[in-house]
């Protein structure tokens, strides 16, 4: 994606955003559903959704490691649409530590641990037509023994009643290139991430996001996801198609392996309240 495209959609968003009627704001309660924001993620990017305090959440995301265009269709359906393959497994758990705060931790199969906090700078309806959410985080390989990648960023969101979400995601990460300083040009990431979720009926939701690089570290290419999900009371199980395998913020960062490869996945997520 060029810088002159991402600037684009990022105005375009911002637009619709600023646009959209202010007379949708949400209740304040944050144990009350808000069908149009049902989880504290999009499919890897975080969303602006508030945990209260003292209650918690439970995520579990899942991408095989089977590219779906390797070989012909046959080769597809005889490894069961990569369901046969490898698998980059992540387990999160979230706390609402303060009120509009929380904290949590992410932990991957290939032993990257990511310790995580939001908190809600701005509610929507109250000076603003936008929520605005403060995020952090920091991350290491090898059970955090390896050096570490801090990151730092922004959720810039809207919800259009029941139906929409919209975000805008500024996020700079620091080592995000896992090389050594004396061989890379740049160590660090700075991304916009851009996000959509829009329910299509009752329980059911259509959700795609994306995070150009445009500036710093910039491997692979950017990464770019969508799915559709189900909620069904407390959870939300979600089927998605990646091109990469990120699910912390250096991996977002860090991007996919390739244009062509596309990845399939999923998220189980739980609320406990």
């Amino acid at each position: 994606m060029t810088r002159s495209l991402t600037v684009r959609l990022c105005l375009a968003l911002a637009l619709l955003l600023l646009c959209a009627p202010a007379s949708f704001a949400q209740e304040t309660d944050d144990e009350k559903l808000k069908p149009a924001e049902p989880d504290f993620t999009l499919i890897s990017l975080p969303t602006a959704l508030r945990l209260p305090k003292y209650k918690s959440a439970f995520r579990v995301t899942h991408r095989f490691t089977r590219p779906l265009g390797s070989g012909d269709f046959g080769d597809l359906v005889a490894d069961f649409f990569g369901i046969d393959s490898g698998a980059v497994i992540g387990l999160e758990y979230r706390f609402g530590i303060v009120p509009n705060g929380q904290i949590g931790i992410h932990r991957t199969n290939d032993r990257t641990i990511e310790f995580f906090g939001e908190y809600g700078l701005i509610r929507q309806g109250q000076r603003l037509p936008l929520e605005i959410q403060a995020i952090a985080s920091v991350e290491a390989a090898n059970i955090f023994k390896e050096a570490k990648s801090p990151s730092l960023g922004e959720i810039v969101s809207r919800r259009v009643g029941d139906v929409a979400a919209f975000y805008i995601e500024p996020i700079w990460v620091n080592n995000s290139n896992p090389l050594p300083k004396e061989v890379v040009d740049h160590n660090d990431a700075f991304m916009i991430g851009l996000g959509a979720r829009i329910r299509v009926r009752p329980t059911v939701s259509l959700v795609a996001e994306g995070s150009p690089r445009v500036a710093g570290d910039k491997p692979g290419v950017n990464h770019a996801s969508f799915g559709i999900e189900k909620r069904a009371g407390g959870h939300l199980f979600q089927l998605n198609f990646s091109d990469s395998f990120g699910t912390t913020m250096a991996k977002i960062a860090r991007g996919g392996t390739g244009s062509k490869d596309w990845y399939m996945g999923f998220n189980i997520s739980r609320k406990f309240f």
